[in-house]
């Protein structure tokens, strides 16, 4: 795992597979995503390389319902509120498995990094304390406003920070190599598109992707650039 500072404020837990993200300000800190089942240990080091600790976070915000985004949220102790939008809040409870593409809609090239992915332990089940919806606000950085994103999965949410230019976008935006793209593994490839253009009409300057680099700069403008 890779520690980073993308602000005074904003680290980035970037690992194998996958980015989690850690927002902090005073005593208070939210986490967006947990990273792959079994990156617990790894996520309380860092916090605790920060200064701070597990029983300061106020909130632990999940993208999606994907494995690699909430794999870890049982090894993070009771004492922090789980969130996840209404539509994936099952698979955190256990009600059913993760929701995936089949490969055979996926194209070519997508369906070979599909099949090609290595094996995952199944996470453990979670309670989940809040379900999310779109336009809900979340009390930090000022508010930060959740955005409904429909398409990688039912319930993918964004979480867009106004007062700081910045947005978590999970797995609906990628930026890998330098090329800015719609995320893989859709459930629902035009929902997903639809989704990306609502992203792109905001004022950005850092966009926090699920996988990859983030995007910085005039980050509006990256994203427009792109053709889905």
């Amino acid at each position: 795992m890779e520690l980073i500072e993308l602000l005074p404020t904003l680290h980035l837990l970037r690992f194998d597979v996958g980015n989690v993200y850690l927002w902090h300000e005073g005593d208070a800190l939210t986490l967006i995503d947990t990273g792959v089942p079994g990156s617990g240990a790894e996520i309380k080091a860092a916090v605790e390389g920060l200064g701070f600790t597990l029983g300061q976070l106020r909130a632990v915000v999940v993208t999606h319902g994907h494995d690699d985004h909430w794999g870890s949220l049982s090894e993070l102790g009771d004492d922090a509120p789980f969130l996840v939008h209404a539509a994936d809040a099952p698979v955190l409870r256990g009600d059913y498995r993760q929701r995936v593409p089949d490969p055979a809609d996926l194209p070519g090239w997508e369906r070979d990094l599909f099949l090609g992915l290595p094996p995952m332990p199944a996470p453990s089940p979670v309670r989940v304390d809040r379900e999310l919806a779109d336009g809900d606000v979340l009390d930090f950085g000022g508010g930060a406003h959740v955005i409904g994103i429909p398409g990688h999965t039912p319930g993918s949410i964004a979480v867009h920070v106004p007062a700081h230019r910045l947005l978590f976008a999970g797995d609906t935006i990628a930026n890998v190599g330098g090329h800015t793209m719609l995320g893989v593994f859709n459930l629902d490839r035009q929902g997903a598109a639809d989704s990306f253009r609502r992203l792109s009409e905001l004022d950005l300057s850092l966009v926090c992707v699920g996988h990859g680099d983030p995007v910085t700069g005039d980050a509006s403008a990256r994203l427009r650039a792109v053709q889905v």
